[in-house]
């Protein structure tokens, strides 16, 4: 049956079944009768013209009683009961008065009607939902990748939306061209792979990378979800691969994105549960569609993670994704690409300069720049100007790297003490060599922090010397050296800056091989048991060295924290100078800074 025909029997029904319960409704809802009594009836029946109508049924006999309906002259109905006995007067009255009147009695067939109705919206309701049903499993099981290629047309992107990753866009321009130009390669039996697998921190710009390839090469692009895959019925998330690579199939050349991989590609047989779960089954069906490719399939699939350290060994082999590109956070000349990208439709004033924006984000990723950006625009709206100056991008940076600022109500002791806990940063950074500069130091309370001092390098770093790793952690605990110097006490603000140095005093020793204990690693990595590793760690490490190690990371905290404390001692004056100042105006920038205390170098 046609699902149009099916749709109009059901409308049918539907009515059958309201026109039944508008009867019944309005039935029930009129006035009943009044009732009289027959001795009332028959004394009425003497007076002359005061009954107009006495109707009674075909069926009436003498020995039943029946219910008669009266007439009355006020045009009221009336219902009267009487005995079997008194049949023959009424009727001797009621004809000679000529107002008896015998009508057929209906047949009552209101039940059989409910019925008929009851069982035919029953049937059909009972059809359509089973229908419903079985579509809805249909759409459930479908795949729910979002497509630009429901009008056949590529995405908008292109490579020149993606800024600060040359190196990434140079390495797969040539599955661009193989889109392209499939038969230059299949000539020469050159096979292009089949997965390319995109790697890197979170907001690098993988999404757009996939997308700006699409683009350029002209091709429909299927976006879906590792986690999309998975849902609680078994049998889904294989159902939804099947469908989403035949949807990719069908519209070859295309590429097929799947973003976060890692939500169904984690190493098999991890937990301690049963191995074959639903993301199991889901991730042996990617293999099999992958493998299934005819190499003159001009499909391509591409995706995406930050965690490929935990994908399954198989999803990487060769005929799956074997081509792998890290996508790193951009460089210095990277992110000033990245902000002209992002600026190009925005009115700039004539002091902006991308150049020294790009250098005061060190680490900072496309989708970072992106969002420094539009903050930037959002505070020149604020302010009512026409153009966004280099102002406005300082406080956006600053909302990015410090947290935005909260209005918080500190007293006179407090505030000192977070005055002295920065300068105590401040003046030890800037009398260690090879430290990075300090930009700016604040006591003005950012989202968990009451006070802030920040140091970015003049240059990217990629490798960190021994050297300046020990002078790092005497800047951090600079600020805990202020506190015991200048205020004779000690506060919880110094958490942070206790376990970074804790940390890293650490890596010092057991990852970086950076102490008397040699050149080696201590302790194996912990790894989560639900990553497909062993339960149990590894244990390499004997109690003597333990005690050893420990020694090490004591050692190196506590001279960092003794270089602090000689440093701000003999830099007293300069230190109490930079407090009056950072107190009086709450924040200072580089060039204020070198102002109070130029001497510090």
């Amino acid at each position: 049956m046609s699902k149009v025909k099916f749709n109009w029997i059901l409308i049918i029904g539907l009515l059958m079944l309201f026109a039944l319960l508008y009867w019944g409704i309005t039935t029930m809802s009129q006035p009943p009768a009044e009732s009289i009594t027959y001795e009332d009836f028959l004394a009425k029946l003497d007076q002359p013209g005061e009954v107009t109508s006495v109707i009674a049924h075909e069926n009436i006999n003498k020995d039943s009683s029946a219910i008669i309906q009266v007439t009355l002259k006020d045009g009221k109905n009336y219902k009267a009961y009487f005995p079997a006995h008194a049949y023959s007067e009424l009727f001797d009255k009621a004809k000679q008065a000529g107002l008896f009147k015998i009508k057929p009695q209906p047949p009552s067939y209101s039940w059989i009607w409910w019925m008929l109705g009851f069982v035919v919206v029953y049937v059909l309701i009972t059809r359509w939902g089973s229908a419903r049903q079985v579509n809805g499993a249909k759409t459930f099981a479908k795949s729910l990748a979002r497509s630009t290629a429901t009008d056949d047309k590529p995405p908008r992107e292109r490579f020149d939306d993606v800024a600060g990753i040359d190196e990434v866009k140079e390495e797969l321009q040539d599955i661009v061209d193989f889109l392209k130009h499939p038969e230059k390669y299949q000539k020469l039996g050159a096979r292009i792979p089949r997965g390319v697998l995109l790697s890197g921190p979170p907001g690098t710009g993988k999404t757009l990378l996939a997308k700006a390839i699409a683009g350029e090469a002209g091709v429909p692009f299927f976006h879906m979800s590792g986690s999309e895959f998975v849902e609680m019925f078994v049998g889904v998330g294989a159902s939804r691969v099947r469908d989403l690579f035949a949807r990719a199939k069908h519209q070859a050349p295309s590429i097929l994105f799947i973003d976060e991989i890692d939500a169904v590609g984690r190493h098999r047989g991890s937990g301690l549960g049963n191995a074959h779960d639903e993301r199991e089954q889901t991730l042996n069906q990617i293999f099999v569609e992958m493998d299934g490719f005819d190499p003159r399939t001009n499909v391509i699939v591409i995706a995406a993670t930050n965690r490929p350290d935990i994908l399954d060994p198989a999803l990487l082999r060769p005929g799956r994704f074997d081509k792998k590109v890290v996508v790193n956070r951009p460089d210095v000349r990277g992110r000033e690409a990245i902000l002209r990208v992002h600026t190009n439709n925005k009115p700039l004033a004539g002091d902006v300069n991308l150049e020294v924006l790009a250098k005061s984000l060190p680490g900072v990723s496309g989708a970072d720049l992106e969002n420094m950006t539009n903050e930037a625009a959002i505070i020149a709206a604020k302010d009512g100007v026409a153009a966004i100056a280099q102002a406005h991008f300082f406080q956006a940076v600053d909302r990015i790297l410090l947290g935005k600022g909260r209005k918080l109500v500190m007293s006179a002791n407090e505030k000192e003490l977070v005055a002295f806990h920065e300068v105590g940063h401040t003046v030890v950074s800037k009398s260690l060599p090879g430290a990075d500069p300090v930009r700016k130091i604040s006591i003005t309370a950012r989202e968990t922090s009451l006070g802030q001092t920040l140091s970015l390098p003049d240059e990217d770093r990629h490798l960190y010397r021994h050297e300046y790793l020990l002078n790092f952690i005497s800047e951090l605990l600079g600020g805990r050296a202020a506190e015991e110097i200048f205020c004779k006490t000690k506060s919880t603000g110094a958490e942070d800056d206790l376990r970074k140095a804790t940390d890293l005093a650490q890596k010092m020793v057991c990852e970086w091989g950076m102490s008397s204990l040699g050149p080696r690693v201590f302790g194996a990595k912990e790894e989560e048991i639900f990553l497909g590793r062993e339960v149990s760690r590894k244990e390499d490490v004997s109690p003597q060295t333990l005690k050893r190690i420990d020694d090490e990371v004591d050692k190196i905290i506590r001279e960092g924290y003794a270089k602090a404390r000689d440093i701000l001692t003999q830099r007293g004056k300069e230190a109490g100078e930079l407090f009056d100042r950072l107190l009086a105006v709450e924040t200072l920038g580089q060039e204020e800074i070198e102002a109070v205390c130029p001497q510090i170098k």
